[in-house]
């Protein structure tokens, strides 16, 4: 699918071996999950197949028809009648009927309408509309109509599993990033464990003061605080991933505690920034599925408009039908023999017609300011995407800034400490602007992936 193939060329990076004993699950791979096996995924394929089970039955109504009927009557040891025919009819397109029949009548009391003669009676012949049913009628509708609804359904269909993937890909992201911070917590916590350490060793040499190392002490419970409820969130992450695993069998799957995300997701370098200035360069809000699906919405009422007028014409029915004994020979077929007819129908007032028009045209008009809607939507949607986009890559050169400078601080406040020229709470300052530096760095991140992923979204096409 052209999302996943995007977001697998946007947000492909290479896989490091993060850990030894844990698997890498990359976005592109999770999402190939997600297409494959998510139920919502499989109920919006559901819809396509009532969407061609509607242009079936629709065809249906163009189907050749085999009709035959029987009536006897016997009284009194008398036949009064025995009148049976076999009649074949081929709709066509155009309301235009073509018919074939065969009648055999007998009886003492038989309408005399109805006599035919010994062998029974054959004929041919075609029944038009000269006005109403003629260039549009029920059937022709609702096949029009079906087609239609196929075309929405697919558009519908897409758009779907469009928005399943982009949640799939926001759910990711969180999970990327609360992985990202247990790394960063467990680093720190580490560090502190390890300079916690070299303070006992001081302080029991007599070099550093015993307030040194209750402080410490403080610090690494303080750092273990955060590194444990990171650790909840992380889990819970991992639970709304889960949402969107599930295997060939559509059973859900947990995810396991060794899976972990691709931490070294690229989000701004040169391809990135070609894609997108592409995906920004070919946007379309006309060719987005959501406007799609209302443009074959809108043709379905136009349909509906035409049969709707076309009610308002009287109904003439013309009828032709050539008679024969002998229908094995074409030329037994002639004017001399025929039955026919002429049938008109028109309501006086034509109230129900004119208020179905009315109601057909509203809805028209209610899909053509949503379509101008949507249309105006999109592009503001676009362009808010875009900016944010811009915003974030600014932010995230700022906060790559901010954390290369606190972390210089760090160590120069290290350094000076060994030295004996500062203290442990100006280390201990430092080190938490250079966490919160960070934390914003991840953060941002995690923005610029999700706005990235929407920008990937708008830019579906049909």
């Amino acid at each position: 699918m052209r999302y996943i193939s995007l977001v697998l060329l946007l947000f492909s990076g290479l896989l490091t071996a993060q850990n030894a004993s844990k698997k890498v699950l990359s976005l592109p791979e999770f999402l190939g999950y997600v297409k494959l096996h998510h139920p919502l995924v499989k109920q919006a394929n559901i819809t396509l197949t009532q969407a061609e089970a509607k242009v079936l039955k629709a065809r249906g109504a163009f189907d050749p028809k085999i009709e035959y009927s029987k009536s006897t009557k016997e009284f009194d040891k008398k036949e009064y009648y025995d009148k049976q025919q076999l009649l074949f009819k081929i709709p066509t397109w155009y309301g235009i009927e073509l018919k074939g029949s065969f009648e055999d009548n007998n009886g003492l009391y038989l309408n005399p309408e109805a006599t035919v003669p010994e062998d029974g009676l054959y004929s041919a012949g075609i029944s038009v509309p000269l006005a109403k049913n003629l260039l549009i009628n029920e059937r022709m509708a609702q096949l029009k109509q079906a087609k239609l609804f196929r075309k929405q359904a697919e558009a519908e269909q897409q758009l779907l599993v469009n928005s399943i993937l982009y949640d799939a890909t926001v759910s990711y992201a969180n999970w990327l990033k609360t992985y990202k911070e247990n790394l960063l917590y467990s680093s720190f916590l580490t560090n502190v464990e390890f300079r916690l350490k070299g303070i006992v060793k001081g302080f029991e040499a007599g070099d550093k003061p015993a307030i040194d190392t209750l402080e410490a002490s403080i610090t690494v419970a303080n750092r273990k605080l955060m590194l444990e409820k990171n650790k909840l969130t992380l889990t819970k992450a991992g639970f709304e991933l889960s949402n969107y695993l599930w295997n060939e069998n559509t059973v859900p799957v947990e995810l396991q505690p060794d899976v972990v995300p691709e931490t070294n997701i690229a989000v701004v370098n040169e391809d990135v920034s070609s894609l997108l200035a592409v995906i920004k360069e070919d946007f379309d809000p006309t060719k987005h599925p959501k406007y799609t699906a209302l443009q074959y919405k809108q043709k379905s009422l136009q349909v509906e408009k035409r049969l709707k007028l076309n009610n308002l014409l009287p109904q003439v029915n013309v009828e032709y039908n050539f008679l024969t004994t002998q229908p094995g020979f074409l030329d037994s077929f002639t004017r001399a023999n025929y039955k026919g007819g002429v049938a008109v129908k028109l309501p006086l007032f034509l109230r129900k017609e004119r208020g179905e028009l009315k109601l057909a045209k509203a809805k028209l008009d209610e899909v053509n300011f949503e379509m101008l809607s949507q249309e105006v939507s999109l592009k503001n949607k676009f362009k808010a995407t875009l900016n944010a986009v811009e915003s974030y890559k600014d932010q995230l050169t700022t906060t790559q800034q901010m954390v290369t400078g606190y972390k210089k601080m760090v160590t120069a406040e290290e350094r000076k400490f060994s030295l004996g020229d500062s203290s442990l709470f100006l280390i201990n300052s430092r080190e938490a602007k250079l966490i919160e530096a960070r934390l914003k760095q991840i953060d941002t991140e995690n923005q610029l992936l999700k706005e990235q992923a929407s920008m990937i979204l708008l830019n579906q096409q049909m």
